[in-house]
Order: C-alpha cells, then sequence, then structure tokens
C-alpha cells in the first residue's frame, strides 16, 4: 500500500493534537482552579474553527470531489456522508459517554464529595482515560485524513483538537493524581489517553486505503466534519461553559472564527 501524501505531516500533527493531553495533565498541577477558567475562551476557540472548517471548507471540499464522478447526487452523498460522521460519534457515545463532573474532579477532597467515596474517584481516573482514549480515535482519523488532503486545513484541525484535548488530560491527571499521590504517574495516563490519534490515524489509513474506492473519499471528508460538528456542540460548548461562563466562551468562539478565517485567506493567498 502507498503512502498517502503529506504522510509525515499529517502524523506529526496527528501526534502534536494526541498528546496535548499531556498538557493538560501538567496544568493539572501548575494552575489554580479558579484560573481554568481561561480554559473557557481555548474551548470555545476550538469548537469556532472546527465548526467554520466543517462548514466553509470540508463540507464544500467534499461536495466538490464527489461532483466528478457523481455529477447529478454528489449533493446527497455529501449530505449521507455528514449524517455518517455524526451517527459514528453519537454510537460512540451512546456505548461510552465521556461526560466528566468538572466539579468533582477539580476538587476530589472537597468534603461535599466524600458521600461518593474514594472508589469513584479511582473509577474516575481510569474510565475517563478508556473513554478519551475512545473518543480520540476518531478524532485522530480526522486530523490526519484532513492534513494529507490539505496541510493547512490539516493543521487548523490538529490546534482545535489540540487545544480541546487540553482539558481532557486535566480530567485524566488530577483523579489519578489524587489515587496514586504521584504527578508523575497521572502526567503519564494523560499522554497516553491522547496516544490513540494517531494510532486512529494508521488505523484509518490502513482501512481507507484498502477498501475505501478513491471516488468516495468525498463521502469520508463530509463523514469527518459531520464528527467535528457533533463534539464541537456536544463536548467542547458545554464544557466551556462550565469551566468559565457562556460570554467568555462566546468570545473564544468569534476568536477562533476570525483567525482561522483569516489564517485561510493569508495562507491560501
Amino acid at each position: 500500500m502507498n503512502l498517502p501524501q503529506n504522510f509525515i505531516p499529517a502524523m506529526l500533527i496527528t501526534l502534536f493534537a494526541g498528546l496535548s493531553t499531556a498538557i493538560g495533565g501538567g496544568i493539572a498541577f501548575i494552575v489554580k482552579k479558579d484560573n481554568l477558567k481561561a480554559l473557557s475562551v481555548g474551548l470555545g476557540f476550538s469548537a469556532g474553527v472546527m465548526v467554520f472548517v466543517s462548514f466553509m471548507d470540508m463540507l464544500p471540499e467534499a461536495d466538490k470531489l464527489l461532483s466528478i464522478n457523481f455529477p447529478n447526487n454528489h449533493d446527497w452523498l455529501t449530505f449521507l456522508g455528514f449524517i455518517i460522521g455524526i451517527v459514528v460519534a453519537i454510537l460512540i457515545d451512546y456505548f461510552l459517554p465521556d461526560h466528566i463532573d468538572t466539579e468533582e474532579v477539580l476538587n476530589p477532597d472537597d468534603p461535599t464529595h466524600y458521600d461518593h467515596k474514594i472508589t469513584k474517584i479511582k473509577r474516575a481516573g481510569l474510565f475517563t482515560a478508556i473513554a478519551i482514549c475512545v473518543h480520540n480515535f476518531p478524532e485522530g482519523m480526522a486530523t490526519f485524513f484532513t492534513t494529507t488532503q490539505n496541510i493547512t486545513l490539516g493543521l487548523s484541525v490538529g490546534i482545535a483538537i489540540a487545544i480541546h484535548n487540553i482539558p481532557e488530560g486535566i480530567a485524566v491527571a488530577l483523579p489519578m493524581y489524587h489515587v496514586t499521590g504521584k504527578k508523575r504517574y497521572a502526567m503519564l495516563y494523560a499522554a497516553l489517553s491522547g496516544i490513540t490519534e494517531p494510532i486512529g490515524a494508521l488505523v484509518g489509513m490502513f482501512i481507507f486505503g484498502l477498501f475505501l474506492p478513491q471516488v468516495l473519499v468525498g463521502v469520508l471528508m463530509a463523514a469527518v466534519a459531520g464528527i467535528m460538528i457533533y463534539i464541537s456542540f456536544d463536548t467542547l460548548l458545554p464544557l466551556a461553559k462550565e469551566y468559565g461562563d457562556w460570554h467568555q466562551s462566546i468570545v473564544g468562539i468569534i476568536s477562533g472564527i476570525l483567525v482561522i478565517w483569516i489564517s485561510l485567506i493569508l495562507i491560501g493567498g
């Protein structure tokens, strides 16, 4: 099987996006809880980038690719790919939800939470890590595939996913730290929770390289857009509100849209 174009930068960007959970693991021990509200802007920024890129770049590009081989029904195939992506994301959420009790994670020693017992904190770290691993798998495929098609677009997606992986690293590291008492151990778990992104990239490359006809690449791109839209509205924006307030999230969303729009104009021009 031949390697896709832009293979090396695609893998590097995907690896960076995945291992940014380790950044969250580090932030968990050096930033006070009150300062975590700044993540609200970052999460909103990430959502703004992903929504803009999905609707303004990925879906039009998917439709353009499909129109070459399916001139009469390319629009329906683009729509179908988008729905497939959303359904895949919903199924992952249904079988392994990744919702995290933010207050309990950030304050596991708070007396108001002692009724939950230490066993729940132990389970929180382990199951949060497992859930994030599963959720990061399609994100890795999305980042990798997008970069192979367009490095600029892939870098934008990679940065957006990296920002949204930071609080995931925090959510894994803190419970593990309170169970083990070892920061290095907690940060290792945070880093490992993101390693499935480059693994997802390699598995996706193998599967699609063997089984996906080239004429249906546009469907895959539309599916990736669907996954990103679902992640934005189901995970990023609710979590942004938990870490800060809605006004901070809005600032992040608008900033993300404007920054990625300007960067695509400058680089594309």
